[in-house]
């Protein structure tokens, strides 16, 4: 089931809802920009109950979240890039895209990667127009409107600010995203 509820804010609250008291026969919730996708079996699923639980969540209903702190080296490969097409320095670059918090809007492209809002409307470029073949894993990167950390090393098209350490996606671990929608995020230079 997809429903169309109208904003990133209301996603999230139908999301957090629905994963704390999610009707027999869900079985995975997914956030999208203004929307949220509901897997269910459908033999063994109320959907009414799905559909009703989704229209009484209003304006006060909590999204659980919190907040992480990553720590990053900015040393990335588009660094000096991103301060000329922006017109500042490198360290005007690292100010501004540490000084933000972040907000995980949903998750995507690869298990574990967030797309963050937030990103200074001054550090928003395009995708890069030669994707590289690999990114490492932990690169720090922008894109358009969004902040990111790529999980694992893959193919990508964004800008790199930086690198962190910490592991962003663990399959092997009880909760294998570090990011869940509705986190925040900021970006601590080391």
């Amino acid at each position: 089931m997809l429903l169309e509820v109208g904003s990133l804010a209301a996603a999230h609250r139908v999301w957090g809802a629905l994963r704390r008291a999610a009707p027999s026969g869900v079985t995975d919730v997914v956030v999208g920009a203004e929307t949220v996708l509901v897997s269910i079996e459908p033999l063994e699923c109320d959907v009414d109950q799905v559909l009703r639980l989704a229209r009484e969540i209003g304006e006060s209903t909590p999204v659980d979240s919190r907040t992480v702190d990553m720590p990053v080296i900015y040393d990335g490969a588009d660094l000096a890039y991103v301060a000329g097409h922006s017109g500042m320095s490198t360290q005007d670059v690292v100010r501004i895209h540490s000084a933000a918090e972040y907000l995980v809007a949903f998750l995507g492209f690869s298990p574990g990667f967030g797309y963050l809002t937030g990103l200074d409307p001054r550090l928003q470029l395009p995708r890069r127009e030669n994707p590289r073949t690999r990114v490492p894993a932990g690169s720090v990167a922008i894109a358009g409107e969004y902040a990111a950390v790529y999980p694992q090393s893959t193919p990508g098209g964004w800008h790199l600010l930086g690198r962190t350490e910490t592991v962003v996606f663990d399959p092997t671990a009880h909760r294998p995203a570090l990011f869940n929608p509705g986190d925040r995020v900021r970006f601590v230079p080391r």
